[in-house]
């Protein structure tokens, strides 16, 4: 048996979990909270609908980008100095979301939030992997999905109520300002009780193909975002039409930086493997489905049905306890009996959701209640569960060991960058169905505007389904007995983690 710790390094170490644990809980609450609080936003700045995507969507862009860049400069400089390197622009950050005096620089401010979270999030798992033993690394984990689970219900709560209670007259501000306490007394107790720690074999940094895959995205993201508000000019569809040039640009710099250095940002025969491939299918489309649903969902409830922030936060716990709840029976139970199975009947299921929610709105319209949508809701919830808990591991399981690093970072990329890409599609799964509608009645617009937004929503459930037929159909684990004990390494230590921020998102 392993020789216990002294109780002053047991507390320490206790201590320093509380503190990542915390930050973990922060970015979560944070990357859900700003979507309750989009109308109020938009009234107070008179941010335009193109500005309200940026605000949720370059968060999720910044992330993605600098996910696993983040996670190679713990390993080369130290996991407890990026940490609070990335905590501490987190906290500045929140600070200029709070000030924000227009809408651009909110944008920015939420960029600038996003890149930090990049720096931090991956740390988390690699600090606790360093600090507790194997043996206790189960306990830990339980904790951690906790805590993942408690934010999920958490973050619309507490974005409604601060934004519902307008707090000394400034509205939705403090969603962004009540980081401030927490991310001060992170770095405090983090400088004093997290221990420091580098992998011993650090992979390089690749900025090429950073600076590469940012620029292909942005060719994309950028005019569709920004497309329906200039007309849909020319250079837009340019833009997008070369993108794919640019992202073959990146392939050829990837190929070439792998037999320099062997440290290429995207291990490129990862995309060899069909089961790789159908997951990141899987994880791009459902990451998409995840940023258009919330955003317009929001801005149905309140909009739309004219509810108060309070009410659309409450409206959202029924689907927020489904996932939670489904996530780990599937985890636990489901999965190990019935493999691939599950996820699939989890696509049906939320697609028997999103089906029931159009009915819904189709029949009560601007009166829709939100028991009525219960229904729909716990459904949708229930489904996301079964498939967003159970997908890392079903990906993975045929990726080999010494790639697995790589495969986790670019398979929670590819989530966040489908919620970029989900949100700049609201513009014309929404926002294009609004402007369709000028001259009618405004709320019953929203509504139908959410009702087109959700036959979206169904058709890249069906496409879900049909990927997932080319994962293993029978249960297997990407963990070998001999991995608990293997050098940390920051970008493939947050596999659980951003599983479920595509969860929450």
């Amino acid at each position: 048996m392993p020789t216990p710790p002294p109780p002053a390094a047991d507390r320490r170490r206790w201590i320093a979990l509380a503190v990542v644990l915390t930050a973990a809980f922060m970015d979560l609450v944070d990357a859900t909270i700003v979507n309750i609080a989009v109308p109020s936003i938009q009234r107070d700045t008179g941010a335009s609908f193109g500005a309200i995507q940026w605000i949720t969507a370059g968060y999720a862009l910044a992330f993605a980008v600098g996910l696993i860049t983040g996670g190679r400069l713990g390993d080369i400089h130290g996991r407890r100095r990026l940490f609070l390197l990335g905590m501490g622009g987190f906290t500045v950050a929140s600070a200029l979301c709070g000030v924000a005096a227009d809408p651009g620089m909110l944008i920015a401010a939420r960029v600038l939030q996003g890149a930090m979270a990049a720096l931090m999030v991956p740390q988390v798992l690699a600090i606790i992997h360093v600090t507790f033993p194997a043996h206790e690394r189960g306990k830990v984990f339980g904790m951690f999905g906790a805590v993942i689970g408690l934010g999920a219900v958490c973050g619309p709560l507490i974005g409604a109520l601060l934004t519902q209670w307008d707090i000394l007259g400034l509205q939705w501000r403090p969603i962004f300002l009540i980081n401030l306490p927490v991310g001060i007394a992170g770095i405090v107790l983090g400088r004093r009780f997290i221990t420091e720690s580098r992998a011993p074999k650090a992979l390089r940094l690749d900025l090429g193909g950073t600076v590469l895959v940012a620029l292909a995205l942005l060719m994309v993201l950028y005019p569709l975002t920004q497309g329906r508000e200039m007309g849909w000019p020319v250079w837009g569809f340019v833009s997008m039409a070369a993108s794919p040039l640019v992202f073959a640009v990146f392939v050829r710099y990837e190929r070439a930086k792998a037999r320099r250095d062997g440290s290429p940002l995207v291990e490129l025969s990862l995309f060899r493997l069909r089961t790789f491939v159908a997951g990141a299918g899987v994880q791009l489309t459902f990451g998409a489905l995840s940023g258009l649903f919330f955003l317009v969902w929001t801005l149905c409830m309140q909009l739309g049905l004219g509810w108060s922030p309070l009410r659309a936060g409450l409206t959202g716990v029924p689907f927020s306890l489904a996932c939670s709840a489904a996530a780990g029976i599937s985890v636990q139970q489901l999965v190990p009996r019935f493999g691939r199975k599950v996820m699939q009947a989890g696509a049906l299921i939320m697609l028997s959701g999103v089906l029931l929610y159009i009915v819904a709105a189709g029949r009560y319209g601007t009166e829709l209640t939100s028991w009525q949508l219960a229904p729909a809701l716990l459904l949708m919830g229930g489904g996301m569960g079964l498939i967003v808990a159970p997908i890392t591991d079903a990906v993975l399981s045929e990726v080999p060991a010494e790639h697995s690093g790589s495969a986790s970072g670019v398979f929670n990329t590819t989530s966040q960058l489908g919620m970029a890409f989900g949100l700049g599609l609201s513009s014309v799964a929404f926002f294009g169905v609004l402007d369709g509608a000028a001259g009618r009645d405004p709320r019953a617009a929203v509504v139908e505007a959410t009702v087109t937004s959700l036959w979206w929503v169904a058709a890249g459930l069906v496409v879900i389904f049909l990927l997932l037929f080319l994962l293993p159909g029978t249960a297997r684990t990407a963990r070998t007995a001999g991995e608990a004990d293997r050098p940390a390494v920051a970008e493939g230590e947050h596999e659980a983690p951003d599983a479920d921020r595509v969860m929450v998102h």
